[in-house]
């Protein structure tokens, strides 16, 4: 009743994958073009010619001839289809061990909870979900179980996920507000980077990594998926002009004085008002002097690099110079990414993994924007050659810690 065929086309499987609610980047087939050090095929599961699964793998050379296949956010099935998801199942094993595969790894797109911050103790599992995850289990997939931890897995089993809505910014938290005032008031600009932003966009994700100690990507990586995705490669990037807006607080404090002289004594409300302005604008021109002796006119100070694949869109490399921090250009930009997405017909952006604990400080930061925590099923390993596995699970685990940084 079912066939497989392998080296299925780019279109078939990403037009299939589209159209699954298990859409998500990884599997597109412009994906493994980014992952280059990976080698890739692509197998469609038919039942009477008609396309009914798909996958998009990739394949990691290991010592003395040996690989480790790896599907990410995949198969795209229909994970209720018991007869289905063992012909998948089973017609992987017989591909990986020709590519002498100790074991195939993939972490399926299937959501075992949804819930926002303050419901996070009481959100339920999903019941669909776990009886997709007893199917699996039943077809010979070993689960590796409810991890919290991000190094523990490939992909990060939790995510933040914000659903574009109409005036989203609404329903962020009064802080998160206010900080994207304060942005906004230090001149704070944004618009969607090109090309020729890249490298301003490598040089503050290089100074993230110095920040926060982690490895992550470099300008020809960015350069290449940008190129790779073209107009699905989204950069937004966050700007100020340092000398134009001292010459704009200048100007602010200029017509403060003359508002001050210009009040009577009696009017209390109105000099107090004026006085704590002039002392703010006075703060921001000391503050924007020292930074016009050190940086050019108009400078890049945050960006965000996201992907967007069928009507969902991975935010997946961020960075901000340290020095701006103050200026809070991650609350002008997050913001600009979700309405750019909204307007485009995207109903999610994925902000990335976070730790299953949520308490963490890329949790708390993210949650600025309201979004809906999710945690995936996690992740499965299908073993090929059941003698080597155990031997391949230890190599595989130092390999993961040594690269637990990388996307």
């Amino acid at each position: 009743m079912y066939t497989y065929k392998i080296g299925i086309s780019a279109a078939e499987h990403d037009h299939f994958t589209k159209a699954s609610p298990q859409v998500n980047l990884l599997q597109s087939s412009n994906w493994a073009k980014i992952k280059s050090n990976w080698d890739n095929e692509r197998i469609g599961f038919y039942k009477d010619d008609r396309l009914v699964a798909s996958a998009s793998i990739l394949i990691k050379p290991l010592p003395l001839g040996f690989t480790m296949l790896y599907i990410p956010r995949g198969p795209i099935m229909d994970y209720s289809n018991k007869e289905l998801l063992s012909f998948v199942l089973q017609s992987l094993k017989k591909y990986g061990k020709t590519k002498r595969a100790l074991f195939i790894k993939f972490d399926p797109a299937l959501l075992l909870r949804q819930y926002k911050m303050a419901d996070a103790g009481s959100a339920q599992e999903n019941s669909e979900t776990l009886s997709y995850l007893d199917n699996l289990q039943k077809a010979g997939a070993i689960w590796t179980g409810r991890t919290t931890d991000m190094a523990e897995s490939i992909q990060p089993r939790f995510q933040a996920n914000v659903y574009t809505t109409e005036n989203l910014s609404q329903t962020f938290p009064k802080h998160t507000k206010r900080l994207m005032k304060d942005a906004v008031n230090r001149g704070v600009v944004t618009m969607r980077g090109q090309l020729d932003h890249v490298q301003d966009f490598a040089q503050i994700v290089e100074m993230t990594e110095g920040r926060k100690g982690v490895a992550l990507r470099n300008q020809d990586y960015f350069k290449k998926m940008m190129t790779i995705y073209g107009q699905y490669a989204y950069l937004h990037l966050a700007k100020v002009n340092l000398p134009q807006r001292l010459a704009e607080y200048k100007a602010q404090l200029e017509q403060i004085d003359k508002d001050l002289c210009a009040t009577a004594e009696h009017q209390k409300k109105r000099l107090t008002k004026l006085t704590q302005q002039k002392a703010s604008v006075q703060k921001y021109i000391t503050e924007f002097e020292q930074f016009v002796d050190t940086y050019d006119e108009e400078l890049i100070i945050a960006g965000i690099l996201s992907v967007r694949f069928g009507n969902v869109m991975e935010m997946l490399y961020a960075g901000m110079n340290d020095d701006f921090k103050k200026f809070y250009p991650q609350y002008s930009l997050y913001p600009k990414v979700f309405d750019d997405a909204l307007q485009e017909g995207i109903i999610w952006a994925n902000m990335g993994g976070v730790e299953g604990s949520l308490d963490d400080g890329l949790t708390k930061f993210k949650a600025n924007f309201n979004p809906t925590f999710e945690e995936y099923i996690g992740e499965f390993n299908l073993p090929v050659n059941t003698f080597l596995y155990k031997l391949s699970q230890i190599a595989y685990d130092f390999q993961k810690k040594k690269n637990s940084s990388h996307k």
